[in-house]
């Protein structure tokens, strides 16, 4: 089928459920349920062969390109004989179970029955569950790091190519530790964490801009937060330098290695929140007033109702946007709903702490170990201290930020270093969504062997965001949630016909998001990988 067969297939099938759409709005009362059932048979054809992953081809087509499976195999030497399975068929396998949605290792099983799956990467076999954790045992620690540095090696050609745009006038360099759980008993390196948690506490180095996972580290239970953390920072600041106008490093009081800063400051920009100690409490209590500026935070978005509204109305969707939005500019928006929690912690006299206002301002300051000064933000918090009807003494809380940015003013360093909270939601992705901070191994290592590839599924969602063709769409395929780049990327049925080396994809069935996306493929393609 020709490409622009192809598209006249996908726009008849957008007009088939354009005119169901239509219907919309003009129904009139109907005797039965919508939802209705007959008779349902299920057959098993036998000249097809079909997969509901239609999109891992996308992917694992991207991943080859990009020259991954070379890296991987130039890098690891942990099997002597290729029999029939290389390093890289490994790490891939796994990556892929992730990628399609599989939560542990024996998912794998159900892929190695999908013929139509291993036709789409050109397969004959992929590994079992059971030599797929084997191959995760074998990893000693330089293994784990040459896979990371592997992975690394291809990010220069996003980066430089379509990718560069992301990384803007400013790549921003966070690093942060977790606590990944576990109610195993015989897992080695496990051990307490600060909160009586066992587990053990990955540090994860991430690059902003793109929200790529660079380095991830396994570590026990019971190491802090900046354990090692300066050797991993240092290797992050070499990967993306030479392709970053600037860079700058941000993390919370646990990164503010001052042993550290001026080696730092002589390559880079940083951005670390400072403990409350006395040393910079006493000097911020010592500031005139007149040193003080009130801080004002960016205002909280309109009412979603209302926005929900305005966008439909338009995109001139139907006449019910129409009218919200006309009730919305008469002030007509939806009321907000009764604070109830805050209704029962004044009844049952709990101690209740509201924000009143802030204030910041800047000082410098030379910590212990460095041989020159840094610039110090300082936040002052007045807040209002209640219990049941009864109003508390107000009180005042202070927080710091060392910074080398004096390009910014007070308000912004304080808004910057409060943007590395966006961190946390990779984190939480590789936690919930991709599922990559799970230990279904017997040891630290292996488990962070298993961390390493499995985090790969997160980065090449975002790879494929950098290969996108519109730059719009670069930024919202970054934004976008794991499981919903599942949903529409990967979870696509397909028929797949494989001849030679030649491999054909006809979609079953149509998704709105399927012209965007195959179209920016078939360009990218062209224009990239031709």
């Amino acid at each position: 089928m020709s490409h622009v067969q192809s598209r006249r297939n996908a726009a008849r099938r957008r007009r088939r459920v354009a005119a169901r759409h239509g219907l919309a709005g003009h129904w009139g009362e109907q005797p039965s349920p919508m939802l209705g059932s007959g008779t349902v048979s299920y057959e098993v054809g036998g000249n097809l062969d079909a997969t509901c992953f239609g999109g891992i081809a996308a992917v694992h087509r991207l991943v080859t390109k990009l020259g991954l499976v070379d890296q991987i195999n130039e890098g690891l030497h942990l099997l002597k004989v290729h029999l029939p399975y290389h390093e890289s068929d490994h790490v891939l396998n796994l990556t892929y179970n992730v990628m399609c949605g599989g939560t542990r290792l024996e998912d794998i099983e159900r892929l190695r029955h999908d013929t139509a799956y291993m036709n789409a990467l050109g397969a004959d076999l992929i590994p079992d569950p059971t030599t797929a954790g084997d191959f995760c045992r074998r990893f000693a620690e330089t293994d784990v790091v040459e896979l990371m540095e592997a992975i690394n090696a291809v990010r220069p050609q996003l980066w430089a190519g379509r990718g560069g745009d992301l990384l803007g006038p400013l790549a921003y360099i966070d690093a942060d530790g977790t606590i990944v759980p576990t109610s195993g008993r015989r897992k080695a390196g496990m051990d307490m964490s600060y909160n009586r948690i066992w587990g053990y506490a990955p540090l994860i180095v991430s690059l902003a801009n793109t929200k790529e996972v660079l380095y991830l580290v396994n570590r026990p239970g019971n190491a802090p937060s900046h354990q090692d953390a300066a050797t991993w920072i240092d290797k992050a600041i070499d990967l993306v330098q030479p392709h970053a106008p600037r860079v700058c490093l941000r993390g919370d009081t646990d990164f503010s290695l001052t042993a550290h800063f001026d080696r730092w400051a002589a390559r880079v920009d940083f951005v670390f929140g400072m403990d409350n100690n006395h040393a910079l409490r006493t000097r911020a209590e010592a500031l005139a007033e007149t040193c003080w500026t009130r801080l004002h935070r960016d205002a909280t978005a309109q009412n979603a109702t209302a926005q929900n509204a305005t966008a439909q109305n338009a995109a001139g969707q139907n006449a019910a946007a129409q009218n919200a939005t006309a009730q919305n500019a008469a002030g007509q928006i939806r009321a907000r709903r009764d604070n109830h929690k805050q209704a029962i912690v004044a009844e049952r006299g709990y101690l209740n702490l509201e924000l009143n206002y802030e204030d910041v301002a800047c000082f410098d300051y030379q910590p212990g170990k460095c041989d020159r000064s840094y610039r110090v933000v300082a936040l002052r918090k007045n807040i209002s201290r209640s219990r049941g009807e009864q109003v508390l003494i107000d009180e005042v809380r202070y927080f710091f930020y060392i910074t080398t940015r004096t390009d910014l003013s007070a308000e912004q360093v304080v808004a910057c270093a409060n943007q590395r909270c966006d961190q946390e939601n990779i984190i939480a992705s590789l936690k919930s969504g991709v599922g990559a901070l799970r230990v279904p191994l017997h040891d630290l290592v292996s488990n962070w062997a298993y961390m390493v590839i499995a985090a790969l599924a997160w980065n090449i969602k975002s790879w494929f965001a950098m290969m996108m063709h519109r730059k719009a769409d670069r930024r919202d395929y970054i934004r976008m949630e794991f499981r919903r780049f599942f949903n529409t990327i990967i979870l696509i049925p397909a028929m797949v016909t494989r001849r030679a080396r030649a491999i054909t994809i006809r979609l079953i069935g149509y998704n709105p998001a399927l012209d965007r996306l195959f179209s920016a493929w078939n360009t990218t393609e062209r224009t990239r990988f031709g």
